[in-house]
């Protein structure tokens, strides 16, 4: 199934993220000393779409006053473009602020058009936009809803009935003829095809016959699509300072977006990224605050990172406002191929493990959050020791391997710290009750240039059936009258 979407972003300068497009802001865009858009508290005190500067300045004397940048509203329509690359590679740059997708490949990824829709308009929504999204069988067809504000068409035959109802004046090419095609009372886009074509062509030009003809599916048309850069950063200014961390959260969820239609088109998962926040410039300058975010399971979506961003923000004092941030991707790797497993994990995949563990590095700080790491020793209060989680994840692949033998051996759940004397009463360690041999004795022998260790381990066991780990030390020498010493080192479960 052949499927387009057309996305118009209307009134570009004004949907770009900023705290002055909030409700409490009469902000106004200008072109050529005349309004070309307006917040809706600044169209509530009067001000209308080219009206002059003086006339906004008499009706509202406190509003801010912005001049249209063509290069900023180019930048904002290539960052929707990068995050959209995550439902489909094939996204084209359309006339006057319009994405076209074909997204026929993409409906049974996402759960179909209705579904895929809820979705676009999600992250349109979270990148700070707001725009008409259509449907059509046809990319020129899904463009001319998208500007008409038509809805959507999934069959050819509605789309035709949809068509038909457009103003005639809508397609760039007859614009120029709008007064002509008024005059001459054709005022639809049904009307405008019946009409002779030869004479069409003769006083409208080729142009328009091609955009009619593409739009009703005559005619095929070539786009060029958005190609994703090889490296990922992506950057925003923010258009006043801001004081507290928690409020970056919605500029830096626009950035993840972008980097998850990027990391989509590449097919690659990030292992790390980076968020700097900056700061003023000029004699007051300072360097960025950097936010450094390993994870121990690579991923290419961003619901999972902007939990992670919003623990970071939340514990994070800002030591100077922020005036931009900026979002890297240093570490990627080939996406993970999905599991083949018919039944799910029980208690979660380990998808799901690490980022319950991620989550905590973010809340409580990565030297509070540890993780057991075996080294290859023998001696059992060097065998291990407590490392960062997300450390112990990234370096496993790099540690020695522990000895076939060590593996196979029984071990206490509980290890002591340091190890408990026993006292000796008739010949056999005392632990609350005499203590018998339930095994025969592991002979641990280590740590020849330091911390020299030779002993006896036996897994033990009291009169309460408590199972304990014990060992005695060799003797050394030949006197007979030394008496060999027994410690406590650990407790089974």
């Amino acid at each position: 199934m052949r499927l387009w979407i057309g996305l118009c972003l209307p009134r570009l300068p004004l949907d770009v993220f900023s705290p002055h497009w909030s409700a409490e802001a009469a902000s106004v865009v200008l072109e050529h000393e005349r309004v070309l858009a307006a917040s809706p508290l600044a169209q509530a005190g009067g001000v209308r779409e080219g009206m002059r500067r003086g006339g906004v300045l008499m009706l509202l004397p406190e509003a801010r006053l912005h001049e249209r940048e063509p290069a900023r509203e180019a930048a904002a329509l290539q960052a929707v473009a990068m995050a959209l690359l995550q439902y489909t590679p094939q996204v084209a740059l359309a006339e006057e602020a319009t994405l076209l997708m074909d997204v026929g490949a993409s409906l049974r990824l996402f759960g179909g058009v209705r579904a895929l829709c809820r979705r676009i308009r999600a992250s349109v929504r979270a990148l700070g936009f707001s725009a008409r999204l259509s449907c059509a069988p046809t990319a020129r067809g899904a463009w001319l809803l998208a500007r008409g504000g038509a809805g959507h068409a999934l069959g050819m035959a509605s789309l035709k009935r949809r068509l038909d109802r457009l103003p005639a004046a809508l397609p760039l090419p007859a614009r120029p003829f709008a007064a002509w095609l008024e005059g001459i009372g054709c005022l639809s886009l049904g009307q405008l095809r019946r009409l002779p074509r030869p004479g069409l062509q003769r006083r409208c030009g080729g142009a328009l016959l091609g955009v009619l003809d593409a739009a009703y599916g005559m005619t095929a048309e070539l786009f060029d699509w958005i190609a994703a850069p090889t490296t990922f950063q992506a950057r925003l200014e923010l258009f006043d300072r801001v004081e507290q961390a928690d409020a970056l959260l919605a500029g830096a969820h626009s950035l993840l977006l972008q980097m998850t239609g990027w990391l989509c088109a590449h097919q690659l998962a990030v292992g790390r990224i980076v968020l700097l926040l900056e700061h003023e410039r000029g004699r007051v300058a300072r360097p960025p605050t950097v936010l450094d975010i390993i994870l121990a399971e690579p991923t290419w979506r961003d619901d999972h990172l902007v939990r992670l961003l919003r623990e970071r923000l939340g514990s994070l004092t800002l030591e100077a406002h922020v005036i931009g941030l900026v979002l890297e991707a240093p570490e990627v790797q080939a996406m993970a191929v999905p599991s083949e497993s018919l039944f799910p994990e029980p208690g979660g995949s380990e998808q799901d493990q690490w980022r319950m563990l991620e989550l905590l590095v973010a809340r409580l700080g990565p030297e509070n959050v540890l993780q057991a790491a075996p080294r290859a020793d023998y001696r059992p209060e060097l065998a291990n020791r407590w490392v960062p989680v997300q450390q112990e994840r990234r370096t496993a692949q790099q540690q020695p391997q522990l000895p076939p033998d060590v593996l196979s051996l029984p071990r206490p759940a509980w290890l002591l710290a340091k190890p408990v004397a026993l006292l000796m009463r008739d010949h056999r360690p005392f632990y609350g009750s005499p203590l018998r041999m339930a095994s025969t004795p592991e002979r641990i022998e280590a740590g020849w240039w330091s911390q020299s260790q030779t002993r006896d381990y036996f897994i033990a066991q009291g009169q309460d059936h408590a199972h304990y780990w014990v060992y005695r030390e060799r003797i050394a020498g030949t006197d007979g009258d030394s008496a060999p010493r027994w410690f406590l080192h650990g407790l089974f479960g």
